[in-house]
């Protein structure tokens, strides 16, 4: 099954590089108009996250086409972290032990980092349930779902932060319901 990764066009927030996970932020002007410059691949199928700027990528590249959502696919819940950036964060202790943790652990009132990437591996495998035998498939979803997706399934394997993703950008991929390949870049 070839299925291609694409994280949603640019927020506000991105502009700023801030941590926007459960803030339902759309895409800014900026982003919109980016994304209509980009040649995307086709798809029989849509699935998105259920965030604003998810949707809005998906029904801009692809206008009419069938859309599933799924709530496993949503960004990670940042807590305290939530709508700030590196800068306003540099003095916080608790995004300082985070850092040095490699980016693990749990955000402070927000989600378990671990259990967001095991969250959004469960998304993938329920919406991969409803995908047609043949054909492409498209997942409009985040940064870090997308990097939690590979990192489980991704041959050669390689780290969560490795797989990063540009806003509208990503990979068209091969799963065949063990590894995914990586065969393009969007």
């Amino acid at each position: 099954m070839t299925i291609n990764f694409i994280r949603h066009g640019k927020t506000a927030g991105n502009l700023e590089k801030r941590y926007i996970g459960r803030t339902d932020e759309p895409l800014c002007e900026a982003g919109a108009a980016e994304l209509k410059s980009i040649a995307y691949p086709d798809c029989e199928l849509v699935i998105s996250s259920p965030m604003r700027r998810c949707l809005q990528t998906a029904e801009l590249i692809y206008p009419g086409k069938k859309l599933l959502v799924y709530d496993d696919l949503r960004e990670c819940d940042f807590g305290d972290f939530e709508g700030k950036n590196h800068i306003e964060l540099s003095q916080n202790a608790d995004y300082l032990k985070w850092l040095d943790g490699g980016g693990l652990g749990i955000f402070p009132n927000g989600e378990d980092s671990v259990k967001f990437r095991e969250r959004s591996v469960s998304g993938f495998l329920k919406a991969i349930k409803s995908c047609p035998d043949k054909g492409a498939v498209s997942f409009v979803v985040h940064g870090g779902t997308i990097m939690s997706v590979l990192e489980k399934f991704a041959v050669p394997h390689k780290e969560f932060y490795d797989h990063m993703a540009e806003n509208g950008h990503g990979c068209v991929t091969v799963y065949d319901g063990e590894n995914i390949t990586i065969i393009d870049k969007i």
